[in-house]
This record gives C-alpha cells, sequence and structure tokens, in this order.
C-alpha cells in the first residue's frame, strides 16, 4: 500500500459506539472491560474530550480504523447527534470497506430504532425539534465536516433515519431489563471474539498498493447493495499480484461470511491425480465442514456440491484456475450458489472469463512509478523509501522491473545489505536484459547465489519438488550431498523459494520457469544434453529412442495412464549421473533394472507394473522409495538391505500382501503403506527401525493386528492406522512409545482407548473411538467414558482431569486379569468403579482387590475382627461422610463429633437410631455388611461412617488409605481413594449414595495402613426429612463387647422394620375405624373453637 495507505491500517479491534448518559457507568464499562479481558483492543470515547455538535477528525479516524463496530442502542441514543454521526459514518464505512457491525440493542426494542418508535422515537423527535430551532448550527455543521452532502435539517434526518434502518435490520443481541447483563456481555464477547478469531491468510509482509486494489474490487463486488450471486475475474499475468490481492479481499470481507473457501493453486492441484476431486472435497469441507461425504468422481461432485450450497451465502476464491473443466468443477454455474455469494476467480487466460461466465473482469495492472519504489525499498531498504546515496540506482531496479512486484521483492532482496560497487554491477548485468524478459531478470538472484550447491537445490526444486514436503525434499537432496537444510533456508531468505504452514516447498511460477529455462537454454535442441528433463515429450524422446547421456541428472514424466507408453530399460545405460527418478504412466518392454545408475537416490514410479523389484534392481544408495498405485505384491523377491533408504510409499497397492524384512532398512523414517487392502502382515522385525518416526497404515483393511515389537519403538512421532477396520485393540505397551506424540485410528474395531494412552506423557494429538484433538482437551472426555457403568456419567469422574497425578477408572463387566492389568496403576487411581457379572464374581473381584491394597501398601497388614490389647491413649477416630449436606446430616454429624470420643473405661459412644432420619448398622472390624431399608417418603441422602482403630502411641497419622463400598445387589464395587474423599463436594457425594438403593444388599469396607488396627466401624444412612424428636445422645457399646453383638444389632433392626410393616398391614385392614378416628377428633375441636367464641363474643357486648 501507499505511504497514505499505511496510515490508515486498521489499529483497533473494537469500535464501541453509545450514549454515555444511558450505559457508560453500567452496561458499556462492563462491556468495555469484558473485551479488554478477552485481550481486544476497544476504542471508546472519553468523556474528556471536548464534545461539540459534530464528529471529531479523530473519532472518525478511529472508526474507519477498526475492524469491528459495536453500537450500543439506548434509550437515548437518538437524542445525541453525535451518537447518530457515528452512526453514519459506521454504516458508510461497511459498505465501503467492509466493516463487521454488531448492534446491541439496550432496553430497547430493535423495531423501536428501526421506525423511531417508542421511547427511542421519542429521544430521536427531540433531537429533530432542536435542530429546527438551531438554523445557523446545522449550516456550521455543514461547513465543517467531511460528508460531501448538504447538511439541511431534511437530509440530516433522511441520513441518520437510512443508517438507523441499516443497523437496526442487522443481526445483533437485544438486552432487556429483564435479562442477566452479565450473561449478555459474555455472548457479545464470545461473537466478538469470534470474528476475530478467524484465521486471515498471509498477504505479504510488505503489501503495497494491496488497499487501493482491494478497494476497487471489493466496489465491483457491490456486496452490499446487490442480493445476487456474483462472480468476479481477476486477470493478469504471472507475477503480477492477483493472490496477493484476492487473500487480502478474502480477509477483508470474509468475515461478512457464514461460510467460505480459498482454493489455491488450482491449476497445479489438477495436474495430480484426482486433483479436481480433491479440490471439490475441500470446498464441501471448508462450506459445510463435510467429513464423512466422500466425493467418488468430478460428476458426483458437481452434484453433491450444487446440492449443499445452493441455499448458502458463501464466498468462494478459486485461485489460478487454467482450463474450463476446472471451472466447472468447482463454479458449475451461479445457480450452485445460495443469494449473496460472492465468487472470485484469478486467471492467466482470459479465456477462461470470457462469454458471459463472470459478471465483472478486473484486469491488474503493473505497479505504477511510486508504488515501485516503495515496494522495492521495503525489500532493499527495510523502509518505505530508498537511502540517498543509493536512490538514483534504485530508480534504475524499478525502471527495469517494469512494475512487477515479483521481480521488484526479488531483486531488492538480493541487492539487500550490499555496498555501491555491488549495486553497479548488478545495474550493469541487468542492462545486458530486454525489459520484457521477466524471467532472465529474475535468474539474477540465482547468480548471485555463492554455492554450487544452492543453485543445484534451486533447480532441482523447480523441476521435481514444488508442492513435496520440505522434510523429504531435504532427506532426498542431503543424499546427493547436496547440504539441504542450509540450502533450502538461503533460498527462503532469498525470496527463491518458499514453504508454506503444512511446511510444502513452492516457487512462484515466473522463478520455476526461469530456472527450467537455464537449464533449457544450455542445449536447445537437444533435450538429453541437459542435466535435468521434465517436458513431457522431451523426457519421451529420449525414453523411447534410448538417447540418454551421462549428463542427465533427473528425470520426471507424468503421463496420462489412459495411454500408457513402453519403453526398454536400456535406455537408462547411458544416465550413469541419474540422481532422480519420477515415473507416471509408463511400462518397461523388459524386467531388467541393471542399467540403472547408482547414483539414483529417489526413485518414484506412480503404478510400477511389476508384482516385485527385481534382483538386478540394487540401489545401494536409495533414499526413497515411492512406488504408489503400483502391482506390487511384495517388495523384494529376495531381500536386500538399503542402509541409506529413509522413505518407503507404497500406498495405493491394491496387491501387496506383506511388508518387507525391515531388519535390512535400518534408517529408515517413513513407512507409508496407505490404502493396501490385501496387505495382512507386518513383520515382527519392525520393531528395529530404531530411527522410525511415521508409520502410516490407514485403510489396509485386511491388517487384524499389529506386531507386538512395534510398541517398542522409541523414535515414532506418528502412528495411523485410521481405517484399518480389523484392529480391534491397541495394546497397554504403547506407553513404552516414549516420542509418539500424534495417534490417528478412526474407524477401526477399536471400542475402547486403552488406558496406557491416557498415561502417556508424549502424546499431544488423537484421534481414535471418536475423540480428536489435543490430549489436554481430549483426554478428560476419554476418562469420563470409562468411568459410569451407565450413561450417566457420575460426578466425581467428570471433574477428573488427567492433568492430576490421581485419575479416575472404570471396569465394565470385568474379567479377573482385566483387574489385574491395572494394579500397577493403583496409586495413580483417584477412584475405581468395577461392574461384575454376578454376584459370585463381585465377591472374587473384591478379594482380589483388597488383595492387592493389602500387598501394594500394607504388606504387613491382615484384617482382623477382634481388636488388640493396647493402651488407652492409642486409640483413634474418624469420621467419613459421602453424600449431600442437608439439615439432618448436619445435626447428626453435630451428635457424632460430640461423641467421638473413647470414655475412661475404653467404651466407644456415638449416637443411637433416630427413624426416619438416620439408621445405624455397626460391627466389629473393618466391614459392616447391611440391607438398605425402605423408608417412605424419605429420600437417601447421606452415608456416614465412624471408624474406630488402635495404634502405637508414636503414629500421629489417622490411617485410612481407602473405602471400598460392594453392592452385593447390583454387583458393582466403589473404590476410593483417601485423596478423593477428602475433596468431595455434595454433587460428588450424592452420586455414591445415588447408586445405593432400598433392598440393596451393601457392605461398606475400610483400609488402614500397616501398623493399625480397625476396632468398630459404624455406618449411617441419613434421610432428608427433619427430626421431628428428640432422640437418645448416645448408645453405649463395649469395646471388647460379644461376637453376636453384630449379629443382635441387625435382629433389633429387623425387629424395628417388622414392626413398622405390621403396623401398614394393620392401617391397611382398618381404614373406616381410622377415619372415625379423625372424623369425632375434629368434631371435638370444631365444638371448643365455637364456645371460645361465643367467650369473645360477650367479653365484646360487656365492653
Amino acid at each position: 500500500m501507499s505511504s497514505n495507505d499505511r496510515t490508515s491500517t486498521r489499529i483497533h479491534e473494537v469500535f464501541l459506539s453509545f450514549r454515555g448518559e444511558d450505559t457508560r457507568a453500567s452496561f458499556t464499562s462492563h462491556l468495555y472491560a469484558s473485551l479488554q479481558n478477552a485481550g481486544i483492543t476497544v476504542f471508546i470515547d472519553d468523556d474528556s474530550l471536548e464534545r461539540g455538535d459534530q464528529i471529531s477528525t479523530s473519532i472518525t479516524r478511529a472508526i474507519e480504523q477498526s475492524q469491528i463496530a459495536v453500537i450500543v442502542f439506548s434509550k437515548n441514543y437518538g437524542d445525541s447527534r453525535w451518537c447518530l454521526d457515528e452512526l453514519v459514518r459506521i454504516t458508510k464505512c461497511r459498505s465501503t470497506i467492509g466493516q463487521v457491525v454488531l448492534p446491541v440493542f439496550y432496553g430497547v426494542d430493535p423495531s423501536e430504532v428501526r421506525h423511531q418508535t417508542g421511547e427511542f422515537g421519542k429521544a430521536f423527535l427531540s433531537l429533530l425539534s432542536r435542530l429546527s430551532n438551531n438554523e445557523r448550527s446545522c449550516n456550521l455543521y455543514a461547513k465543517k465536516t467531511n460528508l460531501k452532502f448538504d447538511f439541511s435539517n431534511l437530509v440530516l434526518e433522511q441520513r441518520w433515519i437510512g443508517a438507523l434502518q441499516d443497523a437496526a435490520g442487522l443481526a445483533g443481541f437485544v438486552v432487556q431489563n429483564s435479562r442477566n447483563e452479565q450473561e449478555a456481555v459474555k455472548d457479545i464477547v464470545k461473537k466478538v471474539t469470534g470474528l476475530l478469531n478467524k484465521t486471515d491468510l498471509f498477504i505479504a509482509n510488505n503489501p503495497v498498493g494491496v488497499r487501493l486494489r482491494v478497494r476497487d474490487m471489493i466496489q465491483l463486488l457491490d456486496i452490499q447493495q446487490s442480493n445476487d450471486v456474483i462472480l468476479l475475474g481477476m486477470w493478469g499475468m504471472g507475477g503480477i499480484g492477483k493472490t496477493t490481492i484476492a487473500k487480502a479481499i478474502y480477509n477483508q470481507i470474509g468475515r461478512s461470511f457464514n461460510y467460505r473457501s480459498f482454493l489455491a493453486n488450482i491449476r497445479e492441484i489438477c495436474e495430480q491425480n484426482v486433483g479436481q476431486v480433491s479440490l471439490q472435497q475441500q470446498l464441501l469441507f471448508d462450506t459445510c465442514k463435510e467429513t464423512k461425504t466422500k466425493i467418488q468422481n468430478i460428476e458426483a461432485g458437481k452434484i453433491i456440491l450444487k446440492d449443499r450450497l445452493q441455499n448458502k451465502r458463501v464466498l468462494v476464491v478459486l485461485d489460478d484456475v487454467s482450463t474450463l473443466d476446472q471451472l466447472h468443477a468447482l463454479c458449475g454455474s451461479r445457480q450452485w450458489f445460495g443469494s449473496g455469494s460472492k465468487i472470485i476467480i484469478t486467471t492467466r487466460d482470459m479465456q477462461i472469463l470470457k462469454g458471459d461466465r463472470v459478471d465483472q473482469i478486473y484486469r491488474m495492472k503493473e505497479m505504477d512509478k511510486s508504488e515501485s519504489v516503495e515496494l522495492f525499498s521495503w525489500n532493499a531498504f527495510k523502509q518505505a523509501k530508498p537511502r540517498k546515496e543509493l536512490a538514483e540506482f534504485s530508480l534504475e531496479v524499478v525502471e527495469y522491473s517494469g512494475g512487477l512486484p515479483l521481480a521488484l521483492e526479488v531483486l531488492g532482496s538480493y541487492l539487500f545489505d550490499r555496498g555501491i560497487p555491488e549495486w553497479k554491477s548488478v545495474l550493469d548485468k541487468l542492462k545486458l536484459i530486454p525489459n520484457d524478459q521477466v524471467q532472465k531478470k529474475l535468474r539474477i538472484s540465482y547468480d548471485g547465489l555463492k554455492e554450487d550447491t544452492e543453485k543445484e537445490i534451486f533447480l532441482d526444486i523447480a523441476c521435481f519438488f514444488i508442492g513435496m514436503a520440505r522434510n523429504n525434499v531435504v532427506h532426498i537432496l542431503n543424499g546427493c550431498e547436496l547440504y539441504a537444510e542450509i540450502g533450502i533456508n538461503i533460498l527462503v531468505e532469498r525470496s527463491l523459494v518458499t514453504v508454506d504452514g503444512k511446511n510444502k516447498l513452492g516457487m512462484h511460477d515466473l522463478l520455476r520457469d526461469m530456472g527450467r529455462e537455464i537449464i533449457r537454454e544450455k542445449s536447445p535442441k537437444d533435450p538429453e544434453e541437459r542435466s535435468r528433463l521434465w517436458f513431457s515429450k522431451d523426457v519421451l524422446n529420449v525414453l523411447l529412442e534410448e538417447t540418454g547421456t551421462k549428463v542427465i541428472e533427473g528425470l520426471t514424466l507424468k503421463w496420462s495412464k489412459t495411454n500408457v507408453k513402453c519403453f526398454s530399460t536400456k535406455t537408462f545405460k547411458e544416465m550413469k549421473k541419474l540422481r532422480l527418478l519420477q515415473l507416471t504412466g509408463v511400462q518397461p518392454t523388459d524386467g531388467d533394472f541393471e542399467y540403472l545408475s547408482k547414483k539414483l537416490r529417489w526413485f518414484s514410479w506412480n503404478g510400477f507394473p511389476l508384482k516385485y523389484l527385481p534382483t538386478s534392481f540394487y540401489q545401494e544408495n536409495l533414499v526413497s522409495i515411492e512406488l504408489e498405485y503400483s502391482n506390487i505384491k511384495f517388495l523384494w523377491k529376495e531381500s536386500q538391505r538399503l542402509d541409506n533408504l529413509k522413505i518407503l510409499n507404497l500406498s495405493h497397492s491394491y496387491y501387496l500382501v506383506q511388508t518387507p524384512d525391515f531388519l535390512n532398512l535400518p534408517k529408515l523414517e517413513q513407512l507409508i503403506l496407505v490404502d493396501c487392502p490385501r496387505l495382512s502382515q507386518v513383520s515382527q522385525s519392525i520393531g528395529h527401525l530404531n530411527e522410525i518416526v511415521l508409520i502410516n497404515f490407514q485403510d489396509c483393511t485386511s491388517l487384524r493386528s499389529l506386531p507386538r515389537s512395534i510398541y517398542k519403538l522409541k523414535s515414532l512421532k506418528t502412528l495411523i492406522l485410521s481405517g484399518c477396520s480389523m484392529i480391534d485393540k491397541l495394546e497397554e505397551d504403547i506407553e513404552q512409545m516414549k516420542s509418539l506424540t500424534t495417534l490417528i485410528a478412526n474407524n477401526t474395531a477399536i471400542k475402547r482407548v486403552p488406558f496406557s494412552v491416557v498415561r502417556s506423557k508424549s502424546i499431544g494429538y488423537i484421534s481414535l473411538c471418536g475423540y480428536e484433538g489435543f490430549a489436554r482437551d481430549v483426554f478428560p472426555s476419554i476418562i469420563r467414558s470409562w468411568m459410569s457403568p451407565t450413561d450417566n456419567l457420575s460426578s466425581q469422574f467428570k471433574k477428573s482431569s488427567i492433568m492430576s497425578c490421581l485419575v479416575p477408572f472404570n471396569v465394565a463387566h470385568s474379567r479377573s486379569h482385566e483387574l489385574s492389568s491395572i494394579f500397577k496403576y493403583l496409586p495413580s487411581l483417584r477412584s475405581l468403579w468395577v461392574e461384575c457379572s454376578s454376584e459370585l464374581q463381585l465377591s472374587q473381584d473384591a478379594a482380589i482387590i483388597l488383595k492387592a491394597l493389602y500387598a501394594l501398601n500394607y504388606k504387613d497388614l491382615k484384617p482382623t475382627e477382634t481388636t488388640s490389647k493396647v493402651s488407652r491413649n492409642s486409640l483413634k477416630s474418624i469420621f467419613i461422610q459421602m453424600g449431600m449436606n442437608c439439615q439432618v446430616a448436619n445435626i447428626l454429624k453435630e451428635k457424632i463429633e460430640q461423641n467421638m470420643l473413647v470414655n475412661g473405661r475404653g467404651r466407644f459412644l456415638f449416637p443411637s437410631n433416630s427413624y426416619p432420619n438416620w439408621l445405624s448398622f455397626n460391627c466389629d472390624g473393618s466391614s459392616v455388611i447391611f440391607e438398605v431399608p425402605q423408608v417412605k417418603g424419605h429420600n437417601l441422602k447421606s452415608l456416614m461412617c465412624i471408624v474406630y482403630s488402635s495404634t502405637s502411641d508414636n503414629i500421629t497419622s489417622d490411617g485410612l488409605k481407602n473405602v471400598l463400598v460392594k453392592n452385593y445387589t447390583k454387583a458393582t464395587i466403589q473404590l476410593y481413594k483417601r485423596e478423593a474423599l477428602a475433596c468431595f463436594d455434595n454433587e460428588e457425594g450424592q452420586s455414591v449414595v445415588s447408586s445405593i438403593e432400598p433392598g440393596n444388599k451393601v457392605e461398606v469396607v475400610v483400609v488402614f495402613q500397616n501398623g493399625f488396627i480397625v476396632n468398630k466401624t459404624i455406618v449411617y444412612l441419613v434421610y432428608d426429612k427433619p427430626i421431628g424428636k428428640n432422640v437418645e445422645l448416645c448408645h453405649v457399646i463395649a469395646r471388647n463387647g460379644d461376637e453376636n453383638e453384630c449379629a443382635s444389632k441387625r435382629k433389633s433392626t429387623q425387629d424395628f422394620n417388622k414392626n413398622r410393616k405390621i403396623g401398614k398391614q394393620w392401617l391397611g385392614k382398618n381404614q373406616f375405624l381410622w377415619w372415625l378416628q379423625i372424623f369425632i377428633l375434629a368434631t371435638i375441636v370444631f365444638y371448643f373453637l365455637l364456645k371460645f367464641l361465643g367467650i369473645l363474643s360477650l367479653i365484646n357486648n360487656i365492653c
């Protein structure tokens, strides 16, 4: 952009327009603070600024420099001329530069604002009335304002009304008095954050001249005035900036569209297999977020796109369209898209845009002199103007550039930080190149590369590696001893090569053509004398005529598979220096590969026709083998050792049945076997790949399992198993993969995420069993899926976090070996929930768990039912509560705390039963078994437990380690760690008692650390009705009581329940007598009431 443009850069993210006296000290201040807390840059008018009738220049500039305008309409907003003028400016910015406007209706209805009625309308009429009485002020305003129209009262009124109608017609937020303002503020901040966080496309480091061109384009799009589908074409030569301007438009107006897509490099992508289909799939995903719909072919894609998009208002950019077929595949007609959609098409070929295919054509123009100077200066001097001593030289470079942005950037970067002698030398060289030969101008940067290896890398990329992963290219070129890591970095610095967000190499078409021209010009008439061959006609001539020479270092041929060409491998006999070979759509007439150069580093043959690589194919220096869509059944008939092979890609080899012996591939880093449906066996030797970083078995549908040795791979970073529909489990050994950061295994037979996956400290991204995302976000959801035996997950598990050292765990329908497999994780478990298939299995599993607990933490501890003789001072007690707090629970807890002492005679004190408020069950030792009674009209609210234990005097802790709750009726086991019980809240505790229902047979077991002997355990079931009578203060039981005491206590409870049951039966059989008693009692009460009223009447008469 120009210097003037740069000063108008949007520096505010949000502009707040509001009526100060209405909302400044309330809603607006809260909204402003919340936006700032969210990291959003907000411009808010300051009351300390002196205000007149007109908005100041600073306010006007602030509006124009804001990405989003938030307008808070209140009752008196229309009474402020300042506010209305702000509104006019905001609506104009919305229509001219695509500013996003978000109205907030605070205490007013949108219809009142739109039609100027109600309290809002009264305020607006008040302003108009004042204006009519002050014509002089109106005239003064017309002179000072920068809006170019007559400001008579009528014109002002029309402008304001138009702005009010426009703003009130937009989707926004209605905040009535009855609504929680805090929630409204949260919603607005969320909306604004979402608008600002939409990913923008990178435009350029120095976007000179962009703003002016974007403005012109937006006017052609007619965004605000038209609801029609508009197709806009951008035409111009390569390197003139079509893509840059398209990205800038996409960024600027994209936020106005809920659905948008930018499809880049269409011409290049369509040269690949299924290129148009992949673009259709990308357009479907970008606009509809469709991942399940698979487009099978181009024609089917057209139907799907039309069906999905015809009711959506979309913004679509089709970048670098080179054929009509490409356009038709992605934009068949304007009927494909919903009303208001905008489609932008960039192309070098005017033919694509003719015939009424688009509504407007924007012809890209070269930069003018001032723009060229500025762009060149930013690259050559890192400032907007040339340095004084180099100003004349800069003008000469600008003149030679012909206004082409790419040439200015490349030449400027090349001349950066060079002295005057070097500038003179460069200019002298430029004079030898005609102005219209831009490609030769660009060669200056190539010639400026100091090392021959850098030049070789540039030429290899220009001919073979554009669009390939940077890391793969580095491996291949390093194998050619070209030091690619530093070499590619230098090329990026020189603006000769780019690396995109997906780490793929790119190069501008002009630079690519320039590099290829460098090669071609060395032998214009004899292709076989060139170092690299890429033009299909030249390559075919060399292969078919067997004219290859030792000059050839690289060769690529991408021929149509429908018209396969055959050649003899003898054609490679003279190509002694061949390093790079890429073939598609050709077949050898013989199977002898002995003539291939031993210098070969990259062997890529799409559609390789043989069932295996022949014995004569021995390439010990190969770095990459890529045989996609091949007929390979197995890689070698006889194993070969390739010490330098780093990449093996056999994807879409439909006949491949087994992998090679990996012992012969010690340096392999990438194993890519995508869509090999017959692959059923992976060699156990895969565990010896000590440098492997990527394994991709996606869509290998016959693969039943992975070799156990794969889990020994310490270097593996990415494992992809998606679509391996017969793989049903991942071993717990996956935790041994210390470097594994990405695990993707969708659409497999795996039903449950292994616990070891969550235990992994390295996994950063996971897609498995329906869970997808970063581990920190996904792991808590995975854990919750383990926890509850029902679909309604217990709240304590919902709140657990993998970031904690304690995690809950669930074993549904357990088996003994499953329990045994998790015992090593017991120290890390916050809680354990086991669902058994029968009461017998519950007893077995509980015994296993208790045995593991004793063995793990308390090796010398053995459960006992009798007490040992220890001193009185060594007796301890502990109180445990699980459930909701209520009035009854608080009363009982207070009584328990008062009596949780051992009296001087060694006897225990604790409250007795208080039906229907609480019931107690107790027994000597560490466990209590009871049947949960039915208490009519009352709900179980809490489970309390008192445990008395004894230990040596020198032990100060309470000793409790775990609590085990066994429900024999439901066949479930719940194990809670001491730390979990300590941090239970009401909701968490309620989830425990909610699993206990009337009639359930339940046992509560407490586990203590070594050195403790549990004397007595008491369990209280607390119900939710308030206490109606006084209860006994305590119930005395001897510490060394008779062993039959538990039985007698249970019997007394049973007798109590039995008497209650008899009472219910009597009531059922004698309802008539019961109702008769009530009637007599009511009659007596009524009689005495009448007498009482009669006495009162007598007293009144006396008075």
